[in-house]
């Protein structure tokens, strides 16, 4: 497959599979006898996975260390540091998903509490010693969208 099919399968500029190649985030693409990349399984593989990693928060220096080591593999033993490479983005990953399920609930419970709190600021009834402190309710956002979905209330 040429660059400009591999480019358009993936979302990704020419450039950037350029790009990708020139500083080692993929392995060298395989070339055709004209010199033209001819992209492989193997290399649409890798581009997939780079794509996706660098969306997912993975940097470019840990993906071209991946790949570095992926290049190593015929004469060293690298597979154990391939993996921890994934292992801690997985780490990575799903701290960042907790943070945000954290600001969902949160979004929900302001969606949920707009009306009412709307209503108090213009009955004038937000005196600064009763305005909630949000960061006290996390707990209890948990419990109610946890209870919601359950059919406890």
């Amino acid at each position: 497959m040429n660059i400009k099919k591999a480019a358009e399968m993936f979302d990704l500029s020419i450039d950037t599979l350029r790009y990708y190649e020139r500083v080692g985030v993929i392995p060298p693409v395989h070339r055709n006898t004209s010199g033209y990349r001819d992209y492989t399984t193997n290399d649409l593989n890798w581009i997939y996975l780079a794509k996706s990693l660098r969306h997912a928060g993975l940097s470019v220096e840990s993906l071209i260390e991946f790949a570095q080591l992926a290049q190593l593999r015929e004469t060293e033993n690298v597979e154990d540091a391939q993996k921890q490479i994934l292992s801690d983005q997985l780490e990575e990953l799903d701290k960042k998903i907790a943070e945000l399920h954290e600001v969902r609930e949160l979004l929900v419970y302001k969606i949920e509490t707009y009306d009412e709190h709307i209503a108090k600021f213009k009955a004038d009834e937000m005196e600064p010693d009763k305005i909630e402190k949000l960061w006290e309710q996390k707990n209890r956002m948990f419990y109610l969208r946890w209870s919601s979905l359950h059919g406890l209330r």
